[in-house]
């Protein structure tokens, strides 16, 4: 975990302040038992804003800081999070051809930075994933990604599976990338409005994700370990988009 001073702040007030200010929060701690009107007030704020949050024990906080953090500490996201929804009709009105990553469970930060990074090597539009149950977009993901972070929008969502709907209502066509496919990944067309949907290498994606897809794709393996580091799968599928494309 980077504990660079500037990555976080603590305090009730000063996580007000923040949010009030329109700073991107990524995360915030609170200790277990809170219950004053000042921590209402907070987490009402949090919870309207769609924060990500975690209640944790109070040795948690004190690891991160030995200052008076008063049970509250929020971590200040080097990137400005944005929404799918805006996103999306932005690309639609200057003419782009959408073309979107979604990654779900993927929490490694450097499997993120590294599929960012590729993602802005093929030319992705966007990055979509769960606020939780994702990597902390941090420094670390930020360097790993070679600076893509800075550029690619990473829109963040409570709810993953509306926001596929949205996108599959918006006539984006879904592809989930999973071994359970009987289709090669070679063997769909790529140049339509397209959404490549990639899950963790432990828990693969979610089975309402899998249902709401137009496809299921696989990567075919020849060895005998079962699955491929996500950021290798991820960038096999992005660069077959990129090849469809090219041919257009």
């Amino acid at each position: 975990m980077n504990k660079n001073k500037e990555s976080f702040i603590y305090g009730f007030h000063s996580a007000l302040e923040a949010i009030d200010s329109g700073k991107p929060i990524e995360k915030i701690f609170f200790r277990k038992g809170l219950t004053s009107e000042l921590f209402h007030t907070l987490f009402q704020q949090v919870r309207e804003q769609g924060i990500p949050y975690q209640f944790v024990p109070s040795q948690k906080l004190d690891r991160i800081t030995g200052k008076n953090h008063q049970g509250v500490i929020a971590y200040i996201a080097p990137i400005d999070f944005q929404n799918i929804d805006d996103v999306l009709p932005g690309l639609y009105e200057k003419g782009i051809n959408p073309f979107i990553i979604i990654l779900d469970g993927v929490t490694d930060v450097r499997n993120f930075g590294a599929v960012a990074r590729t993602a802005e090597c093929a030319g992705i539009d966007a990055i979509l994933v769960p606020a939780k149950n994702s990597a902390r977009i941090n420094q670390d993901a930020i360097k790993t990604s070679a600076g893509a972070l800075l550029k690619i929008p990473v829109c963040r969502t409570f709810d993953l599976a509306d926001s596929v709907k949205y996108l599959k209502n918006s006539g984006i066509q879904l592809v989930a990338v999973t071994e359970k496919s009987k289709t090669n990944y070679d063997q769909l067309d790529y140049s339509k409005p397209t959404a490549l949907l990639m899950g963790s290498e432990d828990t693969g994606i979610a089975d309402k994700l899998l249902q709401l897809s137009n496809f299921t794709a696989k990567i075919p393996l020849k060895g005998e370990i079962e699955s491929l580091n996500v950021s290798v799968a991820a960038g096999i599928m992005m660069f077959e988009v990129v090849k469809h494309r090219n041919t257009e």
